[in-house]
């Protein structure tokens, strides 16, 4: 047993493998070199516009800054990861090798989240080496912990962007893994609208969309950051809210393994 699980997860390392390769080739990491530009900018330009605020609204803006590069590489590679071996017919070779639908899906996902945290990693180091060059208070382990939730996002995201790849065409892929992302952050709004409707319908339709999309606010600790603290954001402690993420990642990738294994080609 031991020797299948080794032999499984070898085959899903090289799925991983290849689609970090694949990425870093087509110079996701120039994304670093956006962001230090966006950080060199807002630095110089913010305490001329913002005096007394400036160091929280440069800490916004560069944890939004890497939340929002983050989602760009996810969402436009994340949805073509399967549909583009279909579409080029690569599919049909490596399904017919002895690696499962089940692999080749986990070795895509684990394959980009490698690329995700290299990419964060990279961005948080750049921003952490101009916030301390320029003088900008932070507290290192806030930061720290506000870009591990939002690599988490992320990977919730991924899987996202995945099932919706599987499912219909990268562009309307594109477009849900964005609905998702910005629904996903007022799923709470949405509730509150729902208390105070009169419409029954509207009433139904809010809480089927709370009970389905993923509830992204609970990841999200940016504005606790800038402010200098960590309150749970809402719906729970922090460890409550990282494994609500894990188990909604893996709840889309069964999803995803589902469809995909239905697929004819």
């Amino acid at each position: 047993m031991d020797l299948a699980w080794m032999t499984a997860f070898s085959r899903i390392w090289t799925v991983a493998h290849n689609v970090f390769l694949e990425v870093v080739r087509d110079r996701i990491l120039y994304v670093v070199g956006v962001f230090g530009i966006i950080m060199v900018m807002a630095i110089a330009l913010l305490p001329e516009v913002a005096a007394g605020t400036q160091d929280k609204l440069i800490l916004d803006t560069g944890l939004a800054a890497i939340n929002l590069l983050s989602l760009f590489v996810v969402v436009f590679i994340g949805t073509g990861l399967i549909n583009k071996e279909i579409e080029k017919k690569t599919v049909l070779v490596l399904i017919a090798k002895p690696i499962s639908r089940l692999e080749f899906i986990l070795g895509k996902h684990l394959g980009l989240s490698l690329v995700m945290a290299v990419l964060i990693t990279a961005l948080t180091t750049v921003m952490l080496g101009l916030l301390a060059f320029s003088g900008v208070p932070f507290q290192l382990h806030l930061m720290l912990l506000a870009v591990l939730f939002m690599f988490l996002e992320m990977v919730l995201l991924i899987a996202a962007a995945m099932m919706f790849g599987v499912i219909t065409s990268t562009v309307l892929a594109t477009l849900m893994t964005l609905a998702i992302f910005a629904v996903g952050h007022e799923t709470r709004n949405i509730l509150e609208l729902d208390k105070i409707a009169e419409s029954e319908s509207f009433r139904r339709v809010a809480e089927g969309l709370f009970l389905v999309l993923p509830d992204l606010e609970r990841l999200n600790l940016k504005n606790e950051i800038a402010n200098g603290f960590v309150a749970p954001p809402s719906g729970g402690g922090l460890l409550e809210n990282a494994v609500y993420s894990l188990i909604y990642t893996v709840l889309l990738l069964t999803i995803t393994v589902t469809v995909f294994e239905r697929r004819q080609f």
